[in-house]
């Protein structure tokens, strides 16, 4: 059906970050696997070494897998991997060699790799086969026994390559969460389309700079600014192109501020610039500076020019008065602005 995106795209595109993780593993656990193969030929036991060869083939396989975005195959090859190897291995030297450690590091990727109610169905299958194994070991005797002394350093071994696994998993996850966080602040205080801050985010950094301006009073300037005729543009050239224009201009308006400078989309095509320390001289000549690079932008839609002018609405902020009064004064100088044939830079005089 049209719109039905088939099951393994769906599965290529979901938690990209988490297939990334599991082909780094696929690595390391191969890499391990090849440690073992020659420690289990040192020690004497040819059953677990061409086990180890095995699980190396599987792990490249699946690597290969993940490449290719057949991720249901990897993690079933992996799946398989660790439930025959930490089975196989504790039967053959015992309890005691930690190979069912691996086991546990099921658990977070379950509940990371699937919908919750599935993992939990799968944990308790995983908890029934560790146990189900423990249980069996009180009862046989290991088929393939090896000295205490090598099955300490195998158990350590084990233990080790646990430990770093669950910190690397533990690492990735604090990552994912902190860039999760990052993305969800970036997206309540900046607006999609021009990268700018958004109107709530600009009246809570206004807020705050207001707060510092009552303690320590100095020249304090709000420009308020609308794209000339922007309806025209969306309804002659397109939405895409009026789109365009926002970005372009937002795109100016950033190059154009200071480091201490605030500036957001105020709404539709309307932007608001807070300036920190700037009297009406200053912000005068950086309006029209800024006019004068919104006029001389060149956007072009097949082929025609699409001339763009901004209309500046310039005042400073007064003593224990209202944001919104300081942005409705700015508002009628930019009313002002536009009465007077747009294009132009309006001061709003306290």
């Amino acid at each position: 059906m049209q719109g039905t995106q088939p099951e393994h795209l769906r599965q290529r595109d979901a938690r990209p970050e988490f297939w990334q993780l599991s082909m780094r593993c696929c690595q390391l656990a191969g890499s391990v696997d090849v440690a073992f193969l020659f420690i289990f030929l040192i020690l004497g036991s040819p059953i677990l070494a061409w086990i180890n060869v095995v699980s190396v083939a599987m792990y490249i396989y699946a690597y290969r897998a993940f490449q290719q975005r057949r991720n249901q195959l990897a993690v079933m090859l992996i799946r398989i991997e660790v439930l025959v190897h930490a089975g196989l291995g504790t039967v053959l030297i015992g309890w005691e060699s930690g190979f069912h450690y691996f086991l546990l590091m099921f658990i977070p990727a379950l509940f990371v790799s699937m919908p919750t109610r599935t993992a939990w169905i799968y944990a308790g299958w995983l908890w029934a086969y560790y146990v189900g194994l423990d249980v069996l070991m009180w009862f046989i005797e290991p088929l393939q026994p090896i000295s205490s002394s090598a099955l300490l350093g195998v158990h350590v071994f084990n233990l080790t390559v646990v430990f770093c696994m669950f910190s690397y998993l533990a690492l990735f996850y604090v990552a994912t969460v902190t860039r999760a966080h990052r993305k969800l602040a970036s997206m309540a205080t900046t607006d999609s389309l021009t990268g700018l801050f958004n109107r709530r985010h600009m009246i809570e950094l206004a807020e705050k700079v207001l707060a510092r301006h009552q303690r320590h009073p100095t020249n304090l300037t709000l420009m308020l600014m609308d794209i000339d005729h922007f309806k025209q543009v969306n309804d002659q050239y397109g939405h895409d192109m009026g789109d365009r224009v926002l970005q372009a201009v937002s795109d100016l308006l950033k190059q154009s501020m200071r480091d201490q400078d605030f500036i957001g989309r105020w709404g539709g095509e309307e932007f608001l610039s807070i300036l920190p320390d700037t009297d009406f001289s200053h912000a005068g000549d950086s309006a029209e500076r800024i006019r004068k690079s919104v006029e001389e932008l060149e956007l072009y839609s097949d082929d025609i020019r699409v001339c763009i002018t901004l209309s500046i609405g310039i005042t400073q902020y007064r003593a224990d008065e209202l944001l919104s009064d300081a942005i409705a004064r700015a508002d009628v100088a930019l009313y002002e602005s536009k009465s007077a044939g747009r294009n132009r830079v309006e001061v709003a005089v306290v």
